[in-house]
Parts: structure tokens; sequence; C-alpha cells
């Protein structure tokens, strides 16, 4: 078995993803993402969205999809908008504390629904009130973000993007 076959490998016969870099070996790719990333900021401004929501959107896919690279990134980014430490610790469990508005909690569970697609057809309807809180334009425009972080997520993770201290 070749060296770079072993990396692919886990112990446990589990085949991991092989680890490249997509941003160099696919420059268009990545400039085509971050005109994604841009078209869903700008939607983010004209539907008049709290940039600490946003974040919050960030945090909770990259944390569903363990993207450590991203989760660093808008944690850092949170904080620097003025997000409090206590709230960071709760979006995994967000649904269990009262720290989180309507809008918050609209907005997250959008960003899970839209995170965990292939297995949200058959969930059943979220208990928030999505369309009490949030209007169409809003609604729109965290689903963009929420599959903008998500297709980051899967740049970052593919690639193996470093994640050191």
């Amino acid at each position: 078995m070749s060296a770079r076959a072993r990396r692919a490998t886990y112990d446990e016969g589990v085949v991991m993803l092989p680890h490249v870099n997509l941003s160099k070996l696919f420059p268009a790719a990545y400039e085509a993402q971050l005109a994604a990333e841009k078209a869903a900021q700008e939607a983010v401004v004209t539907a008049g969205l709290d940039p600490l929501l946003v974040e919050l959107v960030k945090i909770r896919a990259s944390q569903l999809n363990g993207c450590a690279f991203c989760l660093r990134m808008h944690t850092r980014d949170a904080l620097e908008k003025g997000e409090t430490a206590d709230r960071l610790a709760l979006v995994a469990a967000w649904w269990e504390s009262q720290y989180f508005t309507a809008q918050e909690q609209a907005a997250l569970t959008l960003a899970e629904r839209i995170t965990r697609i292939g297995d949200e057809h058959t969930a059943p309807a979220p208990t928030v009130d999505i369309e009490g809180v949030l209007d169409e334009k809003q609604i729109a425009a965290i689903v963009l973000v929420a599959i903008t972080i998500n297709t980051w997520n899967r740049f970052a993770v593919a690639s193996h993007y470093p994640v050191a201290p």
C-alpha cells in the first residue's frame, strides 16, 4: 500500500477523503465560491440581517459539518462583532437555552435544515415559527448563507485546511 493510500485510510478501515488543495488545483472553482459568498453577503445586507445572526448561522453549520477551520474563523469573527462567550458556548444546543432571540432561533433552524438537507425531508417540522419572525427576503438570505458556508466547509475539510494553535 502506498504512503498516500495509508494516509487516506483510518486504522479501522474506514476510507477518509484524500487531502487535495482544491483552491490550488482548480482556482476557478474557488473564485466561483468567492462570488457566491459575495452574492450571499449582498443578500444579507439587502434583507437587513444582523451580522451576528449571520455568524451564528455559519458557526452552527460548521459545527454540524465538523469544519475546524471555519469554526475558528467564524467564532473569531463573531467575537470581533461583539458576540459573547456564553452565547458561543451554547450555539451547539441553542434550543436548550434562552440566550437566542426568536429571529436567531429561526435562522439556526434554517441553518440546520439546509446543512442536514438529506435527512430533513423526513424530519418533523421545526417547532420554531420561521415565517412568523423572518420575512421572505430574510429567509432567502439565510438560506444562501447556509448554502455558501456548507460549500466552504466542504472546501476546507476536503482540502484539509490547517488549524494550528
